[in-house]
This record gives structure tokens, C-alpha cells and sequence, in this order.
């Protein structure tokens, strides 16, 4: 960490040394004002302002000193701890005024983070009783952030737990006298969310519980990923104190219930909450206690054992509205226990589902009851208030709701069909062939800011939508039987839009999940057929390779031997991009630039290897027809499944020619002439051997394959 840090010019509060002025103040709110304190607390027993002393002149030329030694880098690891104990044991008494100095915080950081454990606790217990003053002020909460950072280096040392343990609980009993203005402070509320993190035993920078990315949350919602939150993510688990975060947040709960409102709609405040939430998912008892709370019922009600009170359900569905509360609602539906949850559809949101839906923070809230619906009659009545609507939502550029829905109508098997018939009529008429759906939904934007629609035709060039490309992903794991007018489509797209689309990284998703679907092999050889020509284009592009081996995948042996041409021609510049070694290697192009013909022969074996494997143990698309159900959960593990044994029989085929060819050069014995296809058909014999094995004692994806698509952009 820099130490030289210079305080900035004009700052208020600030000589010309970078120091205080000789003031008593209040606590700043970090940008030179006077906060006004507890400015939301009604109840009389406000803490009394936190004077701040000055700074000695001694002190603060001590604590310079002690900087420029560290900057000088001219202390060895054992004299550091001894100088950081010696300078914290200076600060004593002077804790608040130091670690809320612009300048000298910095050094104090320092200190917190080479110190060893009792100074560090020393310190800490020394400011708890203005520990929330530090954590509210613009360098005091870094210093407070520090310090915490520290102490969770040593939680997993079982001696030092109980020290650590009673530093942490001085600190929590002095917040749950007065949260509020702590929790609705920007420095203060992520300080807060740190100690919280620390309670529970997670890492204090985890994303996870400091706000998980949209892409994250969308992918989850999707069922492209299973929840954060599923088991708290155990294996990333440290020690905690589970006591200690029950009764920070049973504290805070307590002392502002008369404040939920504020806390409600404050933006700070709503981030505390939320990750307080996050760490207690699964802890069902607290949060049928907590929740309630949160959502302004009374106490009569909890004491009745009734969690939602009908009569706020008009106030609190407005509030959803508000940026802040909505976010907050997103984290309580994903967490909520099952009757929790039954209850706040019912009670709460039942009849408001299509206002929220309309409303550009509100809908959020929608996507996150939708996606974590548990039972199929949940789902009903969602799909009794917008099932209807799928155009209208569309057309308000609410594209996430339908995603959502068609998403967990896919998980909990149910109103499949009518999602598929639904999406089509909203960006169609029966009037209209089928051709058009996917374009347009390619282009949900433009599409339906288009005045005359119906003279709409394909913007060259654009951007395709991101949601608009997971709804087609999303459509193409359905039964084959219920997506024929989205096949239709997508076959029927001219070959430059087809191109286009493959150069496109969201249209690139939705053309793999074509040719991943249960779809006839005839109808995707159709949409490989329009790529002839740019094999080798789209393949020195990283989402593009993806594209190229799906292809090749579903294609005959001349549509294979068409690619491995095309790859064959860039084989040099391929080779230096970061994907190139592993398609070339993957599609055997070495082999066919060599030996064409035992390339060809390979091929031909490898497919009658993996139609043998089939006629005898089935596949997913046949077992899915004769069952004439529509797609299920299962059916990714089905892909996966097939995907994998279609890499078991490549793999053992591959390694049976590699071996052949390396103890025929090792024997260099008389060449003698080979039947390179019963030798071939030999090795498809074993191979159907090996993938049976593999395939019923391991499922996993292949790794290489997995790895590589965390590459590539998700949406």
C-alpha cells in the first residue's frame, strides 16, 4: 500500500500538512459536511455526537516517521510486527481521531495488516465503543475494513477463536444499540456487511454476498446454473460465529422495526439486508422471523403465526417499485421458505403480478418470484395473470419476465407447450409462415419498435438482443414436437443471415443450441449446409470455433470433410489463436492433411460406433418421442450424457490409430499393406466397449470442453 498519500487541495477540514484543523465536530459523512446524526432514529436514546480530538503534533510526526520507514522497505518481516505493535500500542486512546485522519489512516492500515493477533485485538477493543464512528467516516471505514481482513487470517486457528470471538462481540453489542444511521451510511453499510461476512464465516470479498453480477443472477434464473446460495456455498466456508451473526442481525432487526420504512427504500440500508439474508439461506426459523419484519407485518400477527398481513399488500407492492426495495424483495423471494414463499404470492402479490411486470424496477421483482417457484400450482397462478400477456410484455421491453417464465415452466415441468404456442403469437400472427419467429426474436428491440411490423425485415449489421437470444436457447431444449414452427425458422433463415448469426456471439448460442436440440439430424444439416464456404472464418473467431465443431458434429461425412477442408486451408493461422490447438486437434486436421483416406475412414467409423451404441441402449431424442412428453430438467443431463459418449467412442478411436501408428514406426519392420477400415472397425468395437463403461460409471461433462466455454460470453 502507497503511504505517500496527499490530502487533496480546498478539502475543508484539512491544514496544509494534510491534518486536521483544530475543530470539534460531529462525524463526517466522508465528504467534509457534518452529518447530521441519527437523523432517522426517532427513540430518545440517541448516542450523544463523537467528538474528535486534534492530533498532537509528537503523534502525528511519530506516525509519519513510522510510514516512511515502511516506504523505505528497509524493515525485515520480525522487526515489522514489533514496530506495528509498538505503533498501536502509541494509538491507544487516540484510536477514533487516527483512524479518521486522511492521512494517517493509511498508516494505520499499514499497521492492522502486519500486527499480529492480541494487537490487532487490543486495538479493536480499545474503539468499539466508537467503533461505528470510525466505520461511517470516508478513511475510518478502510481502516475498520482492514482490520476485519486481518482478524479473518487467524479465524481457522482454533486458539486465537475465542479472543477474536469476544473482540467481535464487543463491536456487535455497541452496533445493535443504535444500527440505523450505521446501516444508511455509504461506508458505514459496507463495513457492516463485512463484519456480517466475517460472522458468518465467509470470505469478506466474496461477490456472492456483496452483490452477485447480473450475468450471474440471470444465468441462475435461466437454469444455465445452479444457485449461489444452494447449501451457502459450504465448500468456501471458513470458521464463523454463528451466535454472534444471530444476534447482530436479531439486534438490528429488533431496534428498527419502527424504521423499516426508511430502511426499506434506503439504498445502503437495502445492501446490509440483502447480504444478512444471503447468509442466513436455509436457516428457515430465522427467517420466517425476519422476513416478516422486513416486509412492515406486526408483531400480532408473528405472535399468531400468520407471516403476511393483508393489509400492507397495497402499500409494500408500491414500495416494489422503488429501486432499492426491489432489490431487496429479489433477495426475500430467493431465500423465503416454502410457506413463506406460498404465502407472499397469495397474499402479497396475487393480482399485481402484470402492474409490477410493467414497471422497469418492479419486474425484477416478478423474475425472481417466477424463477423461484417450487410447485406446479405456484406456476398456475403465475401463468393465470401473465400468460396471456407475452406480447404486451414484449412490447414494454420486459423480455426478462418471459424468459423467467419460460424457464421455470421448463423446471417444473409444466404449461411447456403453451409457452412455445404463446412466444410465437406474440411476434407473429396466424396469418404469417413460420419463418419469421426467430429473426425476430433474434431482434426483440427492433422488432417491436418497428411502427409497421409487419414490413419489418432483418437489420444487417445490428446487435442481436441478449434476451432474445436465451429465450431461443432456452425454446430449443423443448420437445422437438412442440418447437417445429421455431425449427421451421431457423432453417428457413436465408445462408447470410444464418452467417451473420454465427458471427454474432448471442446468435452463434442460439444456432448450438439448434444442433443440440432433439431436432431430426435432416433439419440441422439444412442450417450447416447454408455455413459452406465460411468454416474457416468463423473458426478463427473463439465463440465461432464453438460453432464450427457443433457442426461438424451434426454433419454427414462430406459436410465433415467440406470443414475439415476449410480448417485445413488456415491451418497455420488457426493454430496461433487461443482455440485453434484444440479444434485442429479435436477434428483430427493433421490427420486429414496426411492420410485423407484413414481420416475418412476414422470418420465413418466413429459415426457407425456411435449409431451402434445407440441402436443398442437408445438415445434421449427416441426414448423422448415414444414418451411424448416435453422436455424435462433431465434433459440437459441427457445432453451431457450423450455428448459425453460421442467423445468416449471419438477418444478410444483416436487412441487405438495413435497407438498403431507408434509401434508400427517403433517395430520399422517390412511395411505391410493394412485394411485400414477393418482395422478401424476393430477399434469401434472396443470403443463401444469403453464408452458403455465410462457412460454408466461416470456422467461428468467433458472438462476441456466445460473449461473452455468460461470463456466465452454467457449471454
Amino acid at each position: 500500500m502507497k503511504m505517500g498519500k496527499k490530502a487533496k487541495k480546498g478539502n475543508s477540514g484539512f491544514d496544509d500538512n494534510g491534518y486536521k484543523k483544530n475543530v470539534t465536530s460531529q462525524v463526517t459523512d466522508g465528504t467534509g459536511k457534518f452529518k447530521k446524526s441519527f437523523k432517522h432514529h426517532k427513540n430518545s436514546d440517541s448516542q450523544a455526537p463523537v467528538i474528535r480530538k486534534q492530533i498532537e503534533p509528537e503523534t502525528a510526526k511519530y506516525f509519519s516517521e513510522i510510514a516512511n520507514l515502511f516506504e523505505s522497505q528497509g524493515v525485515d518481516m520480525e522487526e515489522r510486527s514489533v514496530i506495528c505493535g509498538n505503533a498501536l500500542e502509541e494509538a491507544r486512546g487516540k484510536e477514533f481521531e487516527l483512524a479518521t485522519d486522511y492521512i494517517i489512516s493509511n498508516t494505520l492500515q499499514t499497521l492492522l495488516d502486519g500486527c499480529n493477533l492480541d494487537n490487532l485485538c487490543s486495538f479493536l477493543r480499545g474503539c468499539a465503543n466508537i467503533f461505528p464512528a470510525i466505520a461511517m467516516d470516508r478513511s475510518g471505514s478502510h481502516v475498520a475494513e482492514t482490520a476485519f481482513k486481518s482478524l479473518a487470517r487467524h479465524v481457522q486457528d482454533t486458539e486465537a477463536y475465542t479472543i477474536i470471538e469476544e473482540t467481535l462481540k464487543m463491536i456487535c453489542k455497541v452496533i445493535v444499540v443504535n444500527p440505523l444511521d450505521l446501516m444508511c451510511n455509504c461506508y458505514g453499510s459496507h463495513v457492516l456487511r463485512s463484519l456480517l461476512c466475517l460472522c458468518k464465516g465467509v470470505p469478506l470479498d466474496s461477490p456472492e454476498f456483496h452483490g452477485a453480477k447480473g450475468s450471474k443472477v440471470l444465468a441462475e434464473r435461466l437454469n444455465l446454473k445452479v444457485s449461489h446460495l444452494d447449501g451457502n456455498d459450504s465448500q468456501h466456508l471458513q470458521q464463523g460465529f454463528p451466535s454472534l451473526l444471530k444476534f447482530l442481525v436479531s439486534g438490528m432487526m429488533n431496534c428498527t422495526k419502527e424504521d423499516m420504512k426508511t430502511l426499506q427504500v434506503d439504498q445502503y440500508s437495502s445492501l446490509v439486508l440483502q447480504t444478512a439474508l444471503k447468509l442466513l439461506a436455509g436457516n428457515d426459523q430465522e427467517l420466517l422471523h425476519i422476513i416478516p419484519v422486513l416486509l412492515g407485518c406486526n408483531k400480532e400477527n408473528l405472535a399468531e403465526g400468520r407471516f403476511i398481513d393483508m393489509i400492507i399488500a397495497g402499500e409494500t407492492v408500491e414500495s416494489m417499485k422503488e429501486p432499492a426495495f426491489s432489490h431487496l424483495m429479489e433477495v426475500i423471494l430467493e431465500v423465503a421458505p416454502e410457506s413463506l414463499y406460498n404465502d407472499m404470492l397469495i397474499k402479497l402479490l396475487k393480482n399485481s403480478l402484470f402492474e409490477l411486470s410493467s414497471h422497469p424496477c418492479g419486474n425484477f421483482v416478478v423474475q425472481a418470484l417466477i424463477s423461484h417457484a417450487r410447485t406446479k400450482d405456484q406456476m398456475e397462478l403465475i401463468w393465470e395473470e401473465l400468460g396471456l400477456k407475452f406480447a404486451d410484455l414484449l412490447g414494454m421491453g420486459r423480455s426478462g419476465v418471459i424468459a423467467s417464465l419460460i424457464a421455470a415452466c421448463q423446471r417444473l415441468q409444466t404449461h411447456e407447450y403453451k409457452c412455445c404456442e404463446a412466444l410465437a403469437t406474440a411476434v407473429g400472427s396466424k396469418n404469417e409462415t413460420s419463418k419469421f419467429i426467430v429473426p425476430r426474436i433474434l431482434f426483440l428491440d427492433s422488432y417491436f419498435s418497428y411502427e409497421d411490423k409487419s414490413s419489418w425485415s432483418w437489420p444487417g449489421g445490428a446487435k442481436m438482443h441478449v434476451m432474445g437470444s436465451l429465450i431461443l436457447q432456452a425454446i430449443f431444449k423443448f420437445q422437438s414436437e412442440w418447437i417445429q414452427p421455431y425449427i421451421l425458422s431457423v432453417t428457413s433463415m436465408d445462408a447470410e443471415h444464418v452467417l451473420e448469426a454465427a458471427q454474432d456471439t448471442r446468435g452463434a448460442r442460439v444456432i448450438e443450441s439448434f444442433l443440440a436440440s432433439n431436432a431430426s439430424t435432416k433439419q440441422k444439416r439444412r442450417l450447416v449446409v447454408k455455413l459452406r464456404g465460411h468454416f474457416g472464418e468463423l473458426a478463427m473467431n473463439l465463440s465461432g470455433s464453438f460453432t464450427v465443431e457443433r457442426c461438424f458434429d451434426a454433419g454427414n461425412l462430406s459436410l465433415r470433410e467440406a470443414i475439415a477442408s476449410e480448417l485445413l486451408a488456415v491451418r497455420t493461422e488457426l493454430s496461433k489463436t487461443k482455440q485453434g490447438p484444440h479444434l485442429l486437434r479435436t477434428l483430427d486436421i493433421d490427420r486429414y492433411a496426411t492420410k485423407p483416406d484413414q481420416w475418412r475412414s476414422k470418420q465413418a467409423s466413429k459415426q457407425s460406433a456411435y449409431n451402434d451404441f445407440f441402436v443398442a441402449f437408445g438415445s434421449s431424442e427416441s426414448k423422448s418421442t415414444k414418451s411424448n412428453k416435453l422436455y424435462n430438467a433431465s434433459m440437459d443431463t441427457a445432453e451431457h450424457e450423450e455428448l459425453n459418449i460421442k467423445k468416449d467412442i471419438d477418444g478410444s478411436l483416436t487412441s487405438t490409430s495413435v497407438v498403431d501408428d507408434i509401434s508400427s514406426e517403433k517395430k520399422g519392420r517390412k511395411k505391410r499393406k493394412r485394411d485400414v477400415a477393418s482395422e478401424d472397425a476393430v477399434g469401434s468395437n472396443k470403443a463401444i466397449e469403453k464408452a458403455v463403461k465410462n457412460f454408466l460409471s461416470s456422467s461428468t461433462p467433458d472438462k476441456k470442453r466445460h473449461n473452455a466455454s468460461k470463456q466465452r460470453l454467457k449471454i
